[in-house]
């Protein structure tokens, strides 16, 4: 499921969870996972991150509060959002407006989890290799313009 480095970073005070998610995905992916909003922020500071899930539940910040909080910040990186209660107001218009990618039931199912965290990582990837391309057209681009004074 790998296909490059980026993380997965996952979010919940329920240590029994990051516990699951790390015994699920530690062997295939790059995982990172936060008890607190403090940790994941520090976790975002010093790793490529390429998705980000976090519980809705949260002591403190709502997971939909710490997305809007990172999300300028961190405009790449793919946010999945865990909740019980999908119908939480707030929820329908962050999917709406792009805020996040998907919204997950918790608890999760292994093999419905397994596959939207391979395509969020799929979209992670097409849009970096997407900006790369285009870094490299602009380049390109401007190479000829001197060439052509």
């Amino acid at each position: 499921m790998n296909q490059e480095n980026a993380g997965v970073l996952y979010i919940d005070d329920a240590v029994s969870r990051l516990d699951d998610f790390k015994n699920l995905f530690g062997k295939s992916l790059n995982v990172f996972t936060a008890q607190s909003v403090v940790i994941a922020r520090s976790i975002l500071a010093q790793h490529e991150v390429g998705v980000m899930m976090i519980s809705q539940l949260m002591p403190g910040t709502g997971g939909l509060s710490f997305f809007e909080s990172t999300a300028q910040s961190y405009p790449r990186v793919i946010r999945i959002l865990l909740t019980g209660f999908p119908g939480e107001e707030g929820v329908f218009e962050a999917m709406n407006n792009g805020l996040i990618y998907a919204c997950l039931p918790k608890p999760w199912q292994n093999q419905n989890i397994k596959q939207v965290l391979k395509n969020a990582l799929e979209v992670y990837y097409l849009r970096k290799h997407n900006i790369e391309l285009t870094y490299k057209l602009y380049e390109a681009t401007y190479e000829l313009t001197k060439v052509h004074k």
